[in-house]
């Protein structure tokens, strides 16, 4: 059995995020923390701790959608399936966050390409696969290749809302993305809303949510270390009261061959 991991590191300051969600880490050291380590045991002072070294820990100021994330429904609008209140982060069934990975490689795809309901059919009609309910849909953008540039913001293809919720009507609860958004990138987004003013626009793959629930995550990477279909995904989010999002460590299990099943 191989582990495969599938999540971005959280790093302080990247472009990959506008500036106002930039995550940023303060990293107390050893030799930082000594003085503060001190107010927890009675008298002892510097010269009591080894080379005067305290503890390591690190603070941060980041959003429940920095980094490799789940997005729970409640993040697309207050309602979903059609007028329910939405579930938060804290409150989706623990079973949707593990199944069978299926990847979906629309690299070909230009930057800013909205994904429509064919290109699923074609592309699962391409390599003999239908999706069964509970099957995990990773698409495999390209733009995890941008990670840690400002481009990456703009890189990558997009799911319109009919393809979302073509997806969820066969029985797939959660998608993700090597992208920064399951929708296309939000600048193209606006673009050709400020062209058209054709609000269904607007952020319409999220929105599809408030139709039919479902999860993304966003920020995957390495997606191609995967095979097609054949392996188990687990993207368990931490569990944040009320929230919108969860962090994940997106991993997924794939069996290893033994010497005797490999082809030359």
């Amino acid at each position: 059995m191989k582990i495969v991991d599938l999540s971005i590191a959280i790093e302080s300051g990247l472009p990959s995020d506008p500036p106002d969600y930039r995550p940023y880490i303060d990293y107390q050291d050893h030799k930082k923390t000594a003085k503060d380590m001190l107010e927890y045991f009675g008298d002892a002072t510097v010269e009591d701790l080894p080379e005067g070294n305290g503890w390591a820990v690190e603070f941060l100021k980041i959003s429940t959608h920095g980094g490799t994330h789940i997005d729970a429904p409640y993040h697309y609008y207050p309602t979903m399936n059609g007028g329910e209140r939405a579930w938060t982060i804290d409150e989706i069934p623990l079973d949707w966050f593990h199944g069978p990975a299926v990847v979906v490689d629309f690299r070909d795809k230009p930057d800013g390409y909205k994904v429509e309901p064919k290109d699923f059919e074609e592309y699962f009609k391409k390599i003999h696969y239908t999706l069964k309910p509970g099957d995990i849909v990773l698409v495999n953008t390209g733009a995890s290749k941008k990670w840690g540039t400002a481009e990456y913001l703009s890189s990558g293809c997009g799911m319109s809302r009919a393809a979302t919720l073509w997806l969820v009507n066969q029985g797939v609860h959660v998608t993700g993305t090597d992208a920064w958004s399951w929708d296309r990138p939000l600048p193209i987004e606006a673009k050709d809303f400020d062209k058209t003013h054709d609000k269904e626009l607007i952020w319409e793959g999220h929105r599809a949510g408030a139709v039919k629930a479902y999860s993304h995550i966003e920020k995957l990477t390495n997606l191609e270390s995967l095979p097609v279909t054949g392996s188990h995904f687990f993207c368990f989010p931490i569990k944040i009261k009320k929230a919108s999002a969860g962090w994940i460590r997106a991993v997924a299990f794939v069996e290893e061959q033994d010497d005797s099943e490999k082809t030359v």
